[in-house]
């Protein structure tokens, strides 16, 4: 093994960031998913994927999570919190309690057209949109966003949208 900062020793890829902040007004409403990186929890899912997050009466934030499958429509429903000194750009989302994961907005449009969605072990990636397809200059701009923050879209998957 090589002391750090030796010759030859592997660059450490720094730590995920999120934008500054988010404004969760102009956030909330509906989103497609324009790309993923393969999960397990939606590996029946073929296509038409939404995500429409709405405040609830608590103040946390209702998600709702719907896509096409072989057999129909699926939803699942959940709950996010923001977390606490974030500027709202890290949220907190379960839909099993007590499980909860992280959601970090690592790419936003100023706009709030596009917004590009991880975590901090780069291990969850979507590129989300306002519409149901994105032009190519602008989902380029996603993706940028997430290599800027060290993912490797080896492994970005495409969603086909049919729906509105």
């Amino acid at each position: 093994m090589m002391a750090p900062g030796s010759a030859g020793a592997a660059e450490e890829t720094p730590p995920v960031q999120t934008v500054a902040a988010v404004e969760l007004e102009r956030y909330l409403g509906k989103w497609y998913e324009i790309a993923r990186f393969p999960m397990f929890f939606q590996r029946n899912c073929v296509g038409d994927v939404t995500a429409d997050y709405s405040l609830r009466e608590d103040g946390r934030i209702r998600v709702l999570n719907r896509c096409r499958t072989d057999k129909g429509f699926d939803e699942a429903e959940g709950t996010a919190r923001v977390v606490e000194d974030s500027g709202g750009a890290k949220l907190r989302v379960s839909f099993f309690w007590p499980f909860s994961g992280d959601y970090w907005i690592i790419g936003l449009a100023p706009d709030y057209r596009w917004a590009v969605v991880g975590d901090p072990e780069r291990k969850y990636l979507w590129i989300l949109s306002r519409t149901p397809a994105m032009p190519l200059d602008v989902l380029e701009k996603a993706r940028q966003a997430a290599r800027d923050q060290g993912y490797d879209l080896g492994g970005l998957r495409y969603t086909e949208q049919r729906l509105d």
